[in-house]
């Protein structure tokens, strides 16, 4: 962890630990590098204590009992949002360009002077959060936006883990009930007023039907429409509502990093709540695969030595033709790429291969016809693609992707590819096509760029290794016409090579 603000006592020290995964995670997403995510990082960390101190010495500013009131959002949403204030920073002392260049237009729009503006006007969430207590509004980030399972939110927060997700339930209500009353203390038009009780009600029962006329408000009205989305607690938009309007650009592209966290293990929260028998088997795993590759290292010496070695007189083992028909101890795989650093599998172990061992493991494979086909695919590209040739679209698929339509609104949706990779992968790019002319906006865990209906998607800096069998995911957001339609894309490809896709 970097230099941060020195804690106060050893819970404080706690807090830092499990709130800077939170705050680096956003930092990435509105930067274009790494160090410079830590530098924003460092210092929206060290501004959001500051005002969190700052409150806690005034008389009366902060009070412990668990239905006291408290003028401050919990300390991860805290700490976000002043992750966005050092952006807004850095842009007026003229450093933005180290931030993501849509993040820089957002800065100078009116969607980010609501969070500074008059008090009644800034989001909806954003109000009815500060206004809850700060055990409650805790509560609620950690499981609908950080993910974290209630067990390890219960633990957390030193509650009842039995009881925690009908403490959980209850909190929704109270945000609920926060919400509904900002809603009516904004300075509305007469229209916008007109529809509050309908809205009110319409939100309340996940089975009611959205008269057309309050549709159509909704669709045209923006602090209406945030409404509608903190009021419904029944669908499944509460994350996003909390996410977008508390902290601001990039909120959806920061709830699913956060929700991709707790599902591969890698949230600080979602890791301490496994069990102490699967953390032990994942030891177990990682000693496996570290074994794994020691015996690749040195099956590949052994075969080096072998080849090496003076041949003797008089007998056929000593030529190349008497070893033709033999099957090699420790055959590795010839390729040309380096040894990949974590890779689980002999083939990366080829690098050491003698020409002779090469020379004769090509006799092998012409004689038999059964090498193995699955070689590892070691660039971001095929060689079809870098030599400017059309794929052919006879080879059999080498992969699977699923689009999954995550949330959509009448100009835009939120969007996941997920890739499943019948070859171990040292680098990937995955490509596909929209059929209704949509547009990528945004992406996280990966980078893009676009050719007309064409996407492209090419590995981040930190997932670029892919086992055979395994699988990645980016997501994205993107635009569209209601006009045209958001249909599903189709002819996604790996490195070159077609996928299958559902």
């Amino acid at each position: 962890m970097p230099d941060l603000p020195t804690p106060q006592d050893a819970a404080e020290a706690t807090l830092f630990s499990e709130c800077w995964d939170a705050v680096l995670s956003y930092a990435d997403l509105c930067t274009g590098a790494s160090s410079h995510a830590r530098q924003l990082a460092s210092e929206a960390f060290s501004l959001g204590i500051r005002e969190a101190r700052a409150v806690e010495t005034e008389p009366g500013g902060r009070n412990f009992g668990r239905r006291a009131r408290t003028p401050l959002l919990p300390r991860i949403p805290l700490l976000l949002t002043a992750v966005r204030q050092t952006t807004a920073i850095w842009e007026a002392r003229g450093q933005g360009d180290r931030l993501d260049p849509d993040l820089r237009l957002w800065l100078n729009s009116d969607k980010a002077a609501r969070f500074s503006g008059p008090p009644l006007h800034r989001p909806l969430a954003l109000r009815g959060l500060r206004d809850m207590q700060e055990p409650d509004a805790a509560l609620l980030w950690l499981a609908e936006v950080e993910a974290l399972p209630v067990t390890s939110v219960a633990r957390r927060l030193g509650l009842d883990p039995e009881g925690a997700a009908e403490e959980l339930h209850q909190v929704r209500g109270v945000f609920r009930d926060r919400c509904h009353r900002n809603h009516l203390d904004t300075p509305l038009s007469e229209e916008c007023r007109s529809y509050a009780r309908l809205l009110d009600a319409v939100t309340r029962s996940p089975a009611a039907e959205v008269p057309d006329d309050l549709s159509w408000h909704l669709a045209r009205c923006v602090e209406c429409a945030e409404a509608a989305a903190c009021l419904r607690l029944a669908g499944g938009g509460l994350p996003a509502a909390l996410a977008g309007g508390v902290i601001g650009w990039g909120g959806l592209a920061y709830l699913e990093r956060r929700r991709r966290a707790v599902e591969s293990g890698l949230s600080r929260g979602a890791a301490d709540d496994e069990p102490d028998g699967d953390a032990a088997e994942g030891r177990r795993a990682r000693i496996g695969r570290v074994g794994l590759i020691a015996a690749a290292v040195g099956v590949s010496l052994l075969a080096l030595a072998v080849t090496l070695a003076p041949f003797g007189e008089g007998d056929s083992s000593g030529s190349l033709e008497g070893t033709a028909g033999r099957q090699p101890v420790g055959q590795p795989v010839p390729s040309s790429d380096p040894v990949p650093s974590g890779a689980g599998n002999d083939s990366t172990a080829s690098s050491t291969s003698s020409p002779q061992a090469s020379e004769s493991r090509t006799d092998q494979d012409a004689g038999t016809g059964s090498a193995s086909e699955k070689e590892p695919q070691g660039d971001s590209t095929s060689a079809a693609e870098q030599d400017g040739a059309d794929p052919n679209p006879s080879e059999p698929a080498v992969c699977h992707a699923r689009y999954e339509l995550v949330n959509e609104w009448p100009d835009g949706f939120q969007a996941t590819v997920t890739v499943k990779s019948d070859y171990a992968l040292n680098n990937w790019r995955v490509s596909w096509t929209f059929p209704d002319g949509q547009k990528v906006t945004q992406m996280w865990d990966g980078n893009f760029d676009q050719d007309g209906s064409r996407v492209s998607a090419s590995a981040a800096d930190y997932n670029k290794s892919v086992a055979a069998g395994g699988s990645f995911a980016v997501g994205f957001l993107g635009s569209w016409k209601p006009g045209n339609g958001n249909g599903e894309p189709d002819e996604f490809m790996l490195n070159g090579r077609s996928c299958t896709h559902s």
